[in-house]
């Protein structure tokens, strides 16, 4: 059976040869970066099975590289590993598509139960199509945003929370939240100048 590949996105090096060593003790092939957004572009562009990534990193956090996975690739499990829990930043992190969420330290045991829940979720789930379902939410949405700024602000610091009230599918919200303005305008046709603005703004944005 050929192995596993994971991929193990941390600042910290003591992290990144902690889990590689726990998981290459269980036959899975192992790529670690220190980057965010190069991990984010080897996971985009390279065939792995799973990926870990810590929440917060220095160049771009772990929910961005979260959001981007699920939009290049919907079935990629994606597990967010961090020391700065908080319950908010698991729901934001599983309402984005995250297959889990540990918190450091955690132990082997926690760490290969998250992996193979995820891998198995993965195998049987089938992703979301990558299309435009609900047109008219979508243009609620976007007209809101740009001329409601308290909800413009909403979007920006934790813009699950705002979305919940709407009816988008997981493709739909992650095209607002990582700024797709090709797609948005390939889906419903030419945006505004204020909101192309405020989906360049919620693509530059970090949530926690």
């Amino acid at each position: 059976m050929a192995k596993k590949k994971a991929l193990v996105i941390d600042d910290e090096q003591i992290v990144l040869d902690s889990v590689s060593k726990i998981l290459t003790a269980e036959n899975y092939e192992v790529a670690v970066s220190l980057s965010g957004r190069e991990g984010l572009n080897w996971a985009i562009e390279r065939p792995y099975d799973i990926v870990l990534t810590d929440i917060r990193m220095p160049d771009i956090g772990g929910m961005r590289v979260l959001m981007h996975i699920k939009r290049a690739k919907p079935s990629l499990p994606v597990v967010i590993i961090t020391g700065y829990a908080t319950v908010r930043s698991a729901v934001q992190a599983m309402k984005l598509g995250a297959a889990d969420y540990l918190e450091k330290p955690f132990t082997p045991d926690q760490l290969l139960k998250a992996v193979a829940s995820a891998l198995a979720i993965a195998a049987t789930q089938v992703p979301e199509e990558q299309i435009l379902i609900h047109k008219e939410e979508m243009i609620r949405v976007l007209e809101r945003a740009a001329s409601d700024d308290e909800f413009l602000t909403s979007l920006l610091e934790y813009p699950t929370d705002a979305l919940d009230e709407y009816d988008l599918t997981g493709p739909e919200k992650l095209a607002i939240l990582t700024g797709d303005i090709s797609w948005i305008e390939e889906q419903i046709g030419p945006l505004t100048r204020s909101q192309r603005r405020w989906l360049k703004l919620r693509k530059s944005a970090e949530i926690w």
